[in-house]
């Protein structure tokens, strides 16, 4: 990725002086063209909606076809053993099974568990993707990671509501044993914590994916703001540095953010505890 951004910046002649022969090279416009999302297929908006296909938008169809590239053949058949790449993504749905699914939501976790597979392998290769040169990773827009936090919450609302009914999912939001009076008030804070959690879910993904991208062309910028090839090296350096790091970040990225959605599920269907 790092190799591709250079690569550009050194074919366009206005790269170090901004659009034009006398503008000074603009390191904010540099990084927001580059992790901002774009029109790629123009298309009509349908009653307020646009359905231009984005950038975002064909990475994530491009995710979702990996996804289904690579998981439908290795679990077509059924064996007693699962072989190769198989057992390998049995060990990642084991370990999900036993420290996410079980200690969280319990037995009704079985439920809930084809949801928070598919949210960790998509929200991964959504990460990944944002490595690749010429890619983009979809969770580095705030428009995917709200979607995302948005099933989780319809999931557990409605899981909730399904165990206790309407009525009793929201009068066991309330704690038991406060004065009457206070009901009112903490039934808002409960409604308002319910939001809130959701909310940060979907700004902790897109705020994590976007800031490694952000330091990896703030780090390249430098190059150019000095308008020195001198001080390369240590920007080219940082920015590897960043890179590799980002790699671990997509993995515990996409964890965190079924970890918290298994949380949030099993506190929705499991309001006694």
């Amino acid at each position: 990725m790092i190799l591709n951004i250079l690569l550009n910046l050194l074919q366009q002649p206005e790269a170090k002086h901004g659009h034009g022969a006398g503008d000074a090279f603009n390191a904010g416009e540099f990084i927001m063209h580059h992790i901002s999302d774009h029109v790629i297929v123009e298309l009509p908006t349908i009653y307020g909606v646009n359905l231009s296909i984005t950038k975002h938008v064909l990475m994530m169809w491009v995710a979702a076809a990996l996804l289904l590239l690579v998981l439908v053949p290795l679990f077509r058949k059924k064996r007693p053993v699962p072989q190769g790449m198989a057992n390998a993504f049995e060990a990642i749905v084991v370990f999900f099974r036993e420290d996410i699914v079980f200690n969280y939501l319990g037995e009704q976790g079985k439920r809930y568990e084809p949801f928070l597979y598919t949210a960790f392998f998509f929200i991964l290769i959504c990460n990944l993707l944002g490595l690749v040169p010429g890619a983009a990773a979809p969770t580095g827009n705030i428009g995917v990671t709200s979607a995302m936090a948005g099933i989780t919450f319809l999931i557990g609302l409605f899981g909730g509501m399904r165990k206790y009914g309407p009525i009793g999912f929201f009068t066991g939001m309330i704690p038991k044993g406060i004065p009457v009076l206070l009901i009112p008030l903490m039934f808002v804070v409960e409604l308002m914590g319910l939001i809130t959690r959701h909310f940060a879910l979907a700004i902790r993904l897109f705020a994590n994916m976007t800031a490694g991208h952000v330091v990896i062309f703030a780090l390249i910028s430098l190059i150019f703001i000095f308008e020195s090839y001198v001080v390369a090296p240590l920007p080219i350096v940082g920015a590897i540095g960043i890179g590799l790091l980002e790699v671990l970040v997509a993995l515990i990225q996409a964890y965190i953010f079924t970890l918290l959605s298994a949380v949030f599920i099993g506190l929705a269907i499991q309001q006694e505890h």
